[in-house]
C-alpha cells in the first residue's frame, strides 16, 4: 500500500473555505486546457478542404497545441515558483486570446500551427499547471475530492464547447468562430484572479531575502579568505568561476527539482504516463470525424462528444470521492493503473461499433474510463512526491509527456490515411494503453515491496546499537580529518562559524 504523505508545505492546508473558490477557478482553467484541443476538431474537415491537406497534416494542429501545453510545463512550474499561480494564469489567458484572434487571419496551415498550436498551446500550459499546483496548497485530507471537482471542469467545457463550435461554424464560418473563441478564452484571466496566494508567502519572501544576504556574505568571506591564502589571484579566479557555476545550478534546482529523477516512484509514474499518452488523446480527436466517415450527420457526430462529456462530468468527481475513501486512497496507484487499462479496453472494442447506437455505447464507456484517468492523473503524482515537490514534478512530467502527445494524433492520422479505415487507429491506442496500465500495476507493486523492505531495514538499523556506534565513530573520524586541513583555512572556518551563529540568532560576541 502507498505510505501516507503528510503535509510538507510548512503549514496546514485549510481543506475548505476559499479553497472551494480556487477549485471553481481551477475547473475553468483546467477545462479550457483539456477541452479546447478536443473541441477544435469540429473544424478539421473545413480546414482540410480549405488548405487541401491530409488528415495527418490537419491533426498536427491539435497535436502541436497539446505538445506545447505539456512541453511548457517546466517553464510554467518555474514561473509559478517565482511569481505564484495567479499572475501566471492571467498571462496565460491573454496568450490564449491573442493566439486565437491571430488565427482568424491566417492564410496557410503553417500560420495555424504557430497561432493555434504554439501561442494558444503555451497559453493553455500557463493555465493547466498552476491550476493543479494551487489545489495541493489549499487541500490535503480532501485533496482527491478537490482534484476530481477541478478536473470535472473539462467535461463541462466539452459538453458546452462541442455544440457551440458547431453553431459558431454554421453561422460565422471558421474565421469568425476563431475570433469569438479568442474572446471566450479570456475568461481564463478571471479564473486566475481567484487564485489567492496561501501559506507562509511573506515568510517565504523573507527567507529568500535572508538566504540572498547570507549567500552574499558567504561569498565575501570566502573571497577574502582565499585572497589571504593565495595572493597571486589567478587560481582563485578559476575557483570562483567554478563556484559561480555551482551557484547557477543551485538556483535552477531551487525552481525545478531535478533530484526527482532519483525518486523510484516518480520514474515509474513518468515511464507509464509517457507510454499512456501515446494513445490517450487520439481517440477523442478522431471520434467526430469517424462518425462522419460512417455516414452520421454533423450535429449527431458532435453530440457524441457531448455524451462523452456528460459521463466524464459525472465520473471525475465520483472517482475523486471513491479515491478519497479509506479503502482506496492507500491503494490509489493500483486504482489508477486499472483505469488506464479499462480505457484501453474501450478503444480495442470500438471497431465493433458499426452504427450510431454502437458509438453512443462506446462514448459512454469511454467517458467513464477517461474521467477515471483524468481525476487521478495528478493526485497519484502528489501521492508519490508530496505537495512541496509537486510543482517541480508536474513540470518535469509534462515535458517528457509532450513527445508522445505530439506523435499520438499524427500517427493515428497516418494509419487512417494508409488503410482508409479508423479501426487500426483505435486498436493501436487501445493496445498502448492496456500495456501502460499493466506496466504501472506491476511496477507500483514492486515499488511498494521495495519501500516496505527499505523501511524494515531502516528500523532494524536504528534498533541495532552497533550500527549507531559505527556511524558516530565515522562522524568523529571525519571531524578529525577536517581539523587537519591546515592553518591557511582557519580564518575562513572562524568566519563561517560566526556567520552560522549570527543566522541562528545565538551570536554571543
Amino acid at each position: 500500500m502507498s505510505p501516507p504523505v503528510p503535509s510538507d508545505l510548512g503549514y496546514v492546508p485549510p481543506d475548505g473555505g476559499w479553497g472551494w473558490a480556487v477549485v471553481f477557478g481551477a475547473s475553468i482553467s483546467v477545462g479550457f486546457a483539456y477541452t479546447f484541443p478536443k473541441a477544435f476538431t469540429i473544424y478539421f474537415k473545413e480546414l482540410q478542404a480549405v488548405y487541401s491537406i491530409s488528415y495527418s497534416q490537419v491533426a498536427w494542429i491539435t497535436s502541436i497545441m497539446c505538445a506545447t501545453t505539456y512541453g511548457g510545463g517546466p517553464i510554467s512550474s518555474i514561473l509559478v515558483n517565482r511569481y505564484g499561480s495567479r499572475p501566471v494564469v492571467i498571462f496565460g489567458g491573454l496568450l490564449c486570446g491573442i493566439g486565437m484572434v491571430s488565427a482568424a487571419f491566417c492564410t496557410s496551415i503553417l500560420q495555424l500551427y504557430i497561432c493555434v498550436g504554439f501561442i494558444t498551446g503555451f497559453g493553455l500550459a500557463l493555465n493547466l499547471q498552476p491550476s493543479v499546483i494551487i489545489i495541493g496548497k489549499y487541500f490535503l485530507k480532501r485533496r482527491p475530492i478537490a482534484n476530481g471537482l477541478a478536473m470535472a471542469g473539462s467535461p463541462v467545457m466539452l459538453c458546452t464547447l462541442a455544440p457551440l463550435n458547431q453553431f459558431l461554424f454554421d453561422n460565422f464560418g471558421w474565421r469568425g468562430s476563431f475570433l469569438i473563441l479568442g474572446a471566450i478564452l479570456l475568461n481564463c484571466c478571471v479564473a486566475g484572479a481567484l487564485f489567492r496566494p496561501i501559506g507562509a508567502a511573506t515568510a517565504l519572501v523573507k527567507t529568500q531575502a535572508t538566504e540572498e544576504g547570507k549567500d552574499a556574505l558567504k561569498e565575501e568571506v570566502t573571497k577574502d579568505a582565499m585572497e589571504m591564502s593565495n595572493p597571486t589571484g589567478v587560481p582563485m579566479e578559476t575557483k570562483m568561476e567554478e563556484e559561480g557555476g555551482k551557484d547557477c545550478c543551485e538556483k535552477i534546482n531551487k525552481y525545478l527539482d531535478f533530484s526527482l529523477f532519483k525518486h523510484r516512484g516518480f520514474l515509474i509514474y513518468l515511464i507509464g504516463n509517457v507510454l499512456m499518452f501515446l494513445g490517450f488523446f487520439a481517440p477523442i480527436v478522431f471520434l467526430a470525424p469517424y462518425a462522419k466517415h460512417i455516414g452520421i450527420d454533423e450535429y449527431s457526430a458532435a453530440f457524441l462528444l457531448s455524451i462523452l462529456a456528460i459521463v466524464d462530468m459525472i465520473a471525475r468527481p465520483t472517482t475523486g470521492i471513491i479515491a478519497n475513501s479509506k479503502w482506496v486512497r492507500p491503494r490509489i496507484q493500483y486504482f489508477f493503473s486499472f483505469a488506464i487499462a479499462f480505457n484501453g479496453a474501450c478503444h480495442l472494442l470500438c471497431p465493433l461499433a458499426s452504427g450510431y447506437t454502437g458509438l453512443v455505447i462506446y462514448s459512454i464507456f469511454f467517458g467513464l474510463a477517461f474521467g477515471m484517468v483524468c481525476a487521478m492523473l495528478f493526485e497519484t503524482l502528489m501521492d508519490l512526491v508530496g505537495a512541496a515537490r509537486f510543482t517541480s514534478a508536474v513540470g518535469l512530467v509534462t515535458i517528457a509527456e509532450c513527445c508522445t502527445i505530439l506523435l499520438g494524433p499524427p500517427i493515428g492520422g497516418t494509419l487512417i490515411d494508409t488503410f482508409g479505415d479508423y479501426k487500426y487507429m483505435f486498436i493501436k491506442c487501445g493496445a498502448v494503453m492496456v500495456l501502460a496500465g499493466t506496466f504501472l500495476f506491476i511496477m507500483n507493486y514492486y515499488n511498494y515491496r521495495m519501500l516496505a523492505k527499505e523501511e524494515k531495514e531502516r528500523k532494524a538499523k536504528e534498533e541495532d546499537p552497533k550500527s549507531v556506534r559505527t556511524e558516530n565513530e565515522g562522524r568523529n573520524n571525519w571531524n578529525k580529518e577536517t581539523a587537519q586541513d591546515g592553518p591557511e583555512l582557519e580564518p575562513l572556518r572562524e568566519e563561517q562559524e560566526g556567520l552560522k551563529k549570527e543566522v541562528n540568532g545565538t551570536n554571543l560576541v
